[in-house]
């Protein structure tokens, strides 16, 4: 199975059975930017253990791998991550349990959904990838690889953003200056 027919089973799954997901990370930025190789898909994702069970049973193993029924546990109690991979291909699928963080509470409420290798998939927005994707370079002390998904995203998106929408949550993430560099350094 590819990455991209593996991230297409976890969305048919997670849609029928109601789970409220949204594709993040890499995979949402070369959505909306420039395509870039990743080798885990990032899916933010409101749910239960119980519902976590259904996903062991759609992607059995051996073929995949996915932590035990306690680990998740913890995991959604926690608010964390758990992961889904594809012994075979190394591809991965890690679940980030939604948190309480109004950022995250905005970003997953304005999500929506896009064609994605022929099917319909809960995506990030645009501004909330670019968001996220400063977010994560701030936290990791400076990531240009996070930062470049940004401004491609930005680029390509620039005139259909909500830029008042992004200058504010960039203030509230503490990242308004890599905000500032990105728009400075954007090429049109």
């Amino acid at each position: 199975m590819s990455q991209q027919e593996l991230l297409i089973g976890v969305a048919r799954h997670l849609d029928g059975h109601g789970i409220p997901y949204m594709l993040t990370g890499s995979i949402a930025s070369s959505l909306y930017g420039e395509p870039r190789l990743t080798h885990d898909v990032d899916v933010i994702v409101s749910m239960t253990v119980e519902s976590a069970a259904g996903i062991a049973q759609a992607f059995p193993p051996p073929r995949y791998y996915l932590d035990d029924r306690e680990s998740i546990r913890r995991m959604i109690d926690s608010q964390s991550m758990f992961n889904l991979i594809d012994t075979q291909t190394g591809d991965k699928v890690d679940f980030w349990v939604l948190t309480d963080s109004p950022f995250d509470r905005s970003r997953f409420a304005r999500r929506r959904n896009v064609n994605v290798f022929g099917s319909a998939v809960s995506v990030s927005s645009p501004e909330d990838v670019i968001l996220a994707k400063l977010h994560w370079a701030e936290l990791s002390g400076g990531s240009e690889k996070q930062f470049l998904d940004a401004l491609r995203v930005y680029e390509v998106q620039c005139e259909h953003l909500d830029v008042a929408y992004c200058t504010t949550w960039a203030r509230e993430l503490g990242v308004t200056m890599l905000w500032e560099r990105m728009v400075a350094e954007a090429v049109p």
